[in-house]
């Protein structure tokens, strides 16, 4: 049986790193987010452009997905400037998947509307190499979060 990646050697990770794993530990715990990251996993299930809209539509559910939205795309960008240790990121922030597999078949049409080709650049880079990462490291696992985050 072939070893993973991080059963051959993991990747070392700063201190810094470290640091920056645990603050956007803090921020997911802040309440208004706990709030936000919940709506997200329980009531937003936009399959379409038109769902997405009427999804987002209250102040309050636009205010939750901003929150979750910008929140990954903010660590995100951390990851791919070469901020955070990418390898440290994936072992410890797997709700970006989920997060991805909720906006990925909607990204375009709301880039379109939207008229910014860049929403969502680095969660939509990083979710492809965490992806690619999962299925070396883990075979099946990201099979399984997509069957937990398929639309009903």
């Amino acid at each position: 049986m072939a070893q993973t990646s991080t059963q051959k050697q993991a990747v070392a990770g700063s201190f810094q790193d470290a640091e920056i794993i645990l603050r956007l530990y803090d921020l997911r715990r802040e309440d208004k987010m706990r709030k936000a990251r919940h709506w997200f996993q329980t009531r937003f299930k936009a399959t379409n452009l038109d769902e997405f809209q009427k999804q987002i539509a209250t102040a309050e559910a636009n205010a939750y997905f901003r929150n979750v939205i910008n929140y990954w795309e903010m660590a995100c960008m951390f990851v791919a400037r070469g901020i955070l240790n990418e390898e440290m990121f994936f072992e410890t922030c797997g709700e970006l998947l989920s997060v991805w597999e909720k906006v990925r078949h909607i990204l375009q049409d709301v880039r379109k509307t939207r008229k910014n080709p860049l929403f969502l650049k680095y969660t939509e880079q990083i979710a492809g190499r965490y992806i690619d990462w999962v299925n070396s490291e883990a075979p099946g696992a990201y099979d399984w979060i997509v069957s937990l985050n398929k639309p009903q």
